[in-house]
């Protein structure tokens, strides 16, 4: 069978069983701040699990591609060295939500393998939870005893907890588990070491292709343990080690999986798999990591210097490298490779093909940035390692290796990584002070020296300048700030109309006086601190801090207006570039002022003068339609993606969880549907009646970004 049939005939019997086949999910996730790949096949279902989303099918099956490259699921030092860790690899699976659970899951899994796929039984083995009496958890017994149905006493081998029992996390569903291992090994060696002896042993030929997790329990804060109400089955079978047992290889790279890569790679490179290791460790790296690369672009996750992003760019720098070092690539290769890679997988995942003209411009323009890099930061480190050499040394100083990434850009797990393969290696701990030391010169330079708060009365901040820009207050405290050999106030009011700067927006001037007074004092500036608007003056009288003053502040309100206007054109243009350049583009930052705003994006090349004309028309196109202003503040999210919005910084809000609020999101518009939404879901709303509560709980959530709509009215 070719790999896919393989894929496909998984499908087709699960489907016979009842099974409801589905797409695979993106590998890049948006909107759980918990991950940003999805690492198993369990992802896209965790919201089920949890009991958080509604059960739309009982039975499911599919594909999913996963990626492991972080965090403790990481295989990417090993991805090319051995014959069958990957980062992005396919995981077969099928679930029961409340429906079947271990004799079915037990026999299905046999059924397929041995049925369908005609896997010799005499070479497999599965693993049963051996318990944990500290958890007063038993032997599975229950799961042996299905497999004694099918494989003699001595196949079935007791598990720990570390291998056959698995959990979500710290808490939440979790359960023993049964792998299944196939030995592939020649008959004279099964005759001489029996594969019992070598199951989870890191045998290369006597692995585990498919696990199967009975969720029964639910770990609770305290750790222990309580049966769920409604059990699941969760399985995933390595893809690419199960068609390396079926085509009877001895590496995932032997099968037709990778091999058409392979030969891609060595008619672009000019070699041939399987004459040199050192070329055959890099050809694999590029096979393993082009479909990475691929499909991470695909998913909307552009190569950049941050989070998901910088996870995907040292993954292509890594294959670049390689290529460049052991393949004697000089100029961009791995972008050719995508018609390859459509070929392949194109089938089975048709978002290739759609995304293809995305693909390989993305790839090629990365490629070509970093060859620069790369030409320089390798003539650097080969000078460096000729004159360590020299003198007799194995290690490179710590502070030449912080110059390499901080002047040059050299990433410094590429340089560890060739020091590696060179025989060198860095000091840890002159590295480490170099970069302490940079960045305490950078603390220095924004040192500020704070006085003591004077406390003239207790209490919060209530922030109304959505609804109003002159309002009454009094002073809660102040302090005076020097900073540069400047000296200026900050003052914290017990009721404000001025906005904080927030991710970017600057925050409000004005005036702060005396009622039924002539006299005014300057509001130069408004910052957040810990949640709070604080207002910073260059002059406070004594007359504003009296006891029991009642004061009036006044916010610029041309000037409020006139930043209003950029903060609202940076989502205008944030639709228009979007509509321009692709889905791809996001906003990664902003800067908005009264006179003019700046708006951070990631694009694979150069915006084209062609472009920027149609982003400018498209965007002066909306303005002048005029779009009046809706707000939707109690909308469900599902509801509003539903609408066209479009959910920014998704992955920002963990914090919202810690405090009780369930979900907030900042969304985008299409002009066709409504403007800006600002929609918000408190599981805490109906418990609270303190107002001022309500606000702070939100600033502290959306003090990093700038929200100008963000409104939370008291109903009573």
């Amino acid at each position: 069978m070719t790999s896919k049939e393989i894929r496909q005939s998984f499908l087709d019997f699960m489907a016979s069983k009842g099974h409801q086949v589905v797409p695979s999910a993106p590998m890049v996730i948006k909107d759980d701040p918990t991950l940003m790949f999805t690492n198993a096949g369990m992802n896209p279902w965790k919201g089920i699990i949890l009991g958080n989303d509604p059960i739309k099918y009982p039975r499911v099956a599919d594909s999913q591609k996963c990626l492991r490259v972080s965090g403790k699921h990481n295989d990417l030092e090993e991805v090319g060295h051995d014959t069958y860790h990957h980062t992005m690899f396919e995981m077969l699976g099928n679930w029961s939500f409340g429906d079947y659970f271990k004799k079915e899951a037990i026999d299905f899994a046999w059924e397929y393998i041995v049925d369908v796929l005609k896997i010799d039984p005499a070479n497999l083995y599965a693993t049963v939870f051996e318990g944990s009496p500290e958890e007063g958890l038993s032997r599975d017994d229950e799961a042996a005893s299905i497999w004694a149905k099918h494989l003699p006493a001595d196949h079935i081998i007791n598990g720990n907890k570390h291998d056959n029992f698995w959990e979500m996390g710290d808490t939440g569903p979790c359960g023993p588990c049964s792998e299944i291992h196939v030995d592939s090994r020649p008959a004279e060696e099964r005759a001489k070491v029996s594969g019992r002896e070598l199951v989870n042993k890191d045998h290369p030929q006597v692995i585990e292709i498919w696990n199967i997790v009975f969720m029964q329990y639910n770990r609770k804060a305290d750790g222990s343990l309580e049966p769920l109400a409604k059990k699941v089955i969760d399985t995933g079978m390595g893809f690419e080690r199960l068609v390396r047992t079926i085509q009877g290889k001895t590496s995932n790279y032997d099968t037709d999986v990778f091999q058409p890569m392979l030969k891609k790679i060595g008619a672009i490179c000019g070699c041939e798999y399987g004459k040199d290791e050192k070329t055959d460790v890099a050809m694999r790296v590029i096979a393993d990591h082009i479909r990475t690369i691929a499909f991470a672009i695909t998913d909307g996750q552009l190569p950049s210097n941050e989070k998901a992003g910088y996870v995907i760019r040292r993954i292509l720098r890594r294959a670049v490298r390689y290529g460049y070092t052991f393949l004697g690539m000089r100029s961009a290769f791995l972008f050719q490779l995508v018609p390859q890679l459509i070929e392949d997988l194109g089938e089975a995942y048709p978002e290739l093909v759609k995304q293809q003209a995305q693909i390989t411009p993305v790839i090629k323009s990365e490629e070509e940035a970093f060859l620069r890099t790369l030409d320089k930061g390798i003539g650097l480190l080969d000078k460096l390692m000729d004159e360590a050499r020299k003198a007799g040394k194995t290690e490179i100083s710590g502070v030449d290796v912080f110059t390499l990434k901080d002047t040059y850009g050299f990433p410094l797990d590429l340089t560890e990584l060739i020091l590696r393969e060179n025989g060198f290696a860095t000091n840890e701990e002159e590295y480490n002070k170099a970069l302490e030391h940079q960045k305490s010169m950078g603390r220095e330079a924004n040192k500020q020296d704070l006085g003591d708060w004077t406390v003239l009365a207790e209490g919060e901040t209530e922030f109304v300048g959505y609804d109003e820009l002159n309002v009454e207050c009094r002073i809660l405290r102040y302090r005076q700030v020097s900073q540069k050999g400047k000296s200026f106030y900050q003052v914290v009011l017990d009721k404000t109309p001025f906005y904080a700067e927030m991710g970017g927006e600057v925050g409000d001037t004005g005036t702060l006086y005396l009622q039924n007074s002539a006299v005014s004092y300057q509001i130069i500036d408004t910052k957040r601190e810990n949640g709070l608007p604080v207002h910073i003056m260059t002059e406070l009288p004594q007359e504003l801090t009296a006891d029991g003053s009642k004061l009036i502040a006044k916010v610029d309100a041309e000037r409020r207006q006139a930043i209003a206007c950029n903060h609202s054109a940076t989502h205008i243009l944030h639709y228009a570039l979007r509509e321009v350049l692709g889905k791809h583009v996001e906003q990664k930052g902003s800067l908005v002022t009264p006179e003019s705003l700046r708006f951070d994006f990631s694009h694979f090349q150069k915006v084209t003068p062609e472009e920027l004309r149609k982003v400018e028309m498209l965007a002066n196109q909306l303005i002048r339609q005029d779009i009046r202003l809706e707000e939707s503040r109690h909308t469900p999210i599902a509801e509003a993606k539903a609408m066209g919005a479009m959910a920014l910084f998704g992955e920002k809000y963990g914090v919202c969880l810690q405090q009780d609020v369930s979900v907030l999101y900042v969304l985008s518009w299409k002009p066709a549907l409504r403007p800006e939404f600002v929609v918000l879901r408190l599981s805490l709303a109906q418990k609270l009646t303190n107002y001022t509560m309500v606000c702070k709980i939100f600033s502290t959530i959306c003090g990093i970004y700038s929200i100008t709509l963000l409104i939370w009215r008291a109903q009573s």
